[in-house]
């Protein structure tokens, strides 16, 4: 019977089973952390600081994004968003920013906003599309809100938000 495989009971086999356990272990592991995550990942930000803006003689209640993570995932996987907030966006200097809206589940317009409040240009954006909308000057804020939703307050490029956190 030399050479001939007698199932677990066969010491070589029984000793490389041994030595594969801990390798199981870690890489049964990592993919139930690979299969977690994107559970995790599709649960929106629904917690961030909020601060008051001022459109004209509009409210805007807007959570405030402030840190990389933040920025990074934005509105994803929201399935509404109630019309009088926003999402602002505020970066550490200004620069041209480019925004996209994969993951992103309802259309927004993107406000790009120098420091002093003034609005650079709007940018429509598709749901679940990569395509990148920019800022026409360097900004340090970008607010999103429902689209549409500064077409129907009659606000356009050249205006000017108040209560921006850090605004000069």
């Amino acid at each position: 019977r030399a050479g001939v495989f007698h199932g677990a009971s066969h010491p070589r086999f029984s000793s490389t089973i041994a030595r594969m356990k801990p390798l199981f272990s870690v890489l049964l592991a990592g993919l139930l952390a690979v299969l977690q995550a994107p559970a995790q990942a599709q649960e929106p930000q629904m917690n961030l600081p909020r601060v008051k803006l001022a459109a004209g003689m509009f409210v805007i209640d807007a959570q405030v994004a402030a840190d990389p993570q933040q920025r990074a995932k934005g509105l994803m996987w929201r399935r509404e968003m109630p019309q009088h907030e926003g999402m602002l966006f505020v970066f550490e200097q200004p620069q041209v920013q480019c925004f996209w809206m994969m993951n992103t589940l309802i259309p927004l317009t993107a406000a790009f906003v120098a420091d002093d409040g003034s609005i650079v240009n709007l940018a429509d954006m598709k749901p679940r599309t990569t395509d990148s909308h920019c800022s026409k000057a360097p900004v340090r804020y970008v607010l999103e809100m429902n689209q549409g939703w500064f077409d129907k307050k009659g606000i356009q490029a050249g205006a000017k938000l108040g209560g921006l956190p850090g605004a000069k």
